[in-house]
């Protein structure tokens, strides 16, 4: 439902010096004080004002000011009966000002309740009001006819482009203050992606590198079960300690990852593979043109092509690897696949999430990714917005 224009307040903001530079409003402050002093120059120079007429508008100054500053209080409030007393109260005091013979001071009380009155009330109010100051003041001003009313049509417009100003201004606080709840708003939300980020990155490494370890754990423990040679079971021993270690290192290298201190994607593939135990060996192929990836896009690759191989360890020892990392025009892919050797004695353990969750940081990416059999092997495909 939209409001009526006739009963709507100007804006707190408008109403308000808010978003009014310092040296304006100094400026302003000077030139107020500088019209109030040539008001009671002009007042007391030209009057016959004598003992008790002085003190009568010395207090008639001061009262006037208390009701100028009054009226400004209660419209920033919104307050419509006491800013129409307020305005009352200096129609009075312009009356008796005007009784007394002071009619300078009168018209100007006057003039500024009319341009007041149109700058801050409701135009329904405001228009009324203005209408009976500024008829007041050309019933009272003795000058030329015409210049009364230009003066009169030039007071009512500038209240008028006072208000159009304030408002104006006003807007442009409200957009400021929207404008800074945004950003707030999306520093807060980047700040929990960040560590929804760095979360996702340490369950990775974790899930890696306690999978693997799980697999020659379990394999140890079948070795002692079957009563098998000390030497066997020491093997499955080292190679858990040698994941651990491994673990830690990926840990090391998520966390320099996190800072911007990534190695080079093909530098990593190659020592991942070279690392790569109960494989034939593995075969890297860099397609297109090489550049630097994303943080994001580069540790999915990375992520990948861990878990890739993990799951060649666990369901395929022996088997050949072949990786295919490429650069295209706008994505990069990662293609891992193996020769498809017979499925090790420890195919089942794990639980099996891995990929599950790397097809979750590609599709969080704007990517995809495929996984399943190929041929006489498994196959695995990530492609990443790059």
């Amino acid at each position: 439902m939209t409001e009526n224009v006739w009963t709507l307040w100007p804006s707190r903001e408008a109403l308000s010096r808010m978003g009014v530079h310092r040296a304006r409003r100094a400026l302003a402050g000077a030139g107020r004080t500088f019209a109030v002093g040539i008001l009671l120059a002009t007042t007391f120079v030209d009057s016959d004002l004598h003992g008790w007429g002085v003190a009568g508008a010395v207090l008639g100054v001061l009262v006037g000011g208390l009701g100028f500053w009054g009226f400004w209080r209660v419209t920033l409030e919104h307050r419509l009966l006491p800013s129409l007393g307020l305005l009352v109260l200096l129609f009075a005091i312009a009356t008796v000002a005007e009784g007394a013979g002071l009619r300078i001071p009168a018209l100007v009380v006057w003039c500024a309740c009319a341009v007041s009155a149109m700058e801050r009330l409701p135009l329904a109010a405001a228009l009324p009001a203005s209408a009976v100051a500024l008829g007041t003041y050309a019933a009272v001003n003795n000058d030329a006819w015409l210049t009364t009313l230009a003066t009169t049509v030039g007071l009512a417009l500038a209240g008028y482009v006072l208000r159009l100003d304030a408002e104006a201004r006003g807007s442009a606080q409200r957009l400021l203050v929207q404008e800074r709840a945004a950003r707030a708003a999306e520093a807060e939300s980047a700040a929990l992606a960040e560590r929804a980020r760095i979360a996702r990155e340490i369950h990775d490494v974790l899930a890696h590198s306690l999978s693997a370890q799980l697999v020659h754990l379990e394999a140890a423990r079948l070795l002692i079960e079957r009563g098998a040679e000390r030497d066997q079971i020491l093997d499955r021993v080292v190679a858990a300690r040698g994941m651990a270690r491994e673990g830690l290192a990926e840990t090391r290298q998520a966390l320099s990852a996190l800072r911007g201190e990534m190695s080079p994607l093909e530098e990593f593939l190659s020592e991942l593979v070279a690392d790569t135990a109960d494989t034939a060996g593995a075969d890297v192929t860099v397609t297109g043109e090489r550049r630097l990836l994303p943080a994001e896009a580069s540790q999915a690759v990375r992520r990948v092509a861990q878990e890739a191989l993990t799951n060649v360890r666990k369901h395929a020892p022996g088997a050949k690897i072949r990786i295919r990392l490429d650069y295209g025009e706008h994505e990069v892919m990662l293609n891992v696949r193996d020769s498809g050797a017979p499925p090790g004695e420890f195919t089942h353990s794990g639980a099996g999430y891995g990929l599950l969750g790397m097809r979750e940081r590609a599709e969080l990416l704007g990517g995809s990714l495929e996984a399943g059999p190929y041929e006489e092997g498994f196959m695995v495909t990530l492609k990443v917005p790059a």
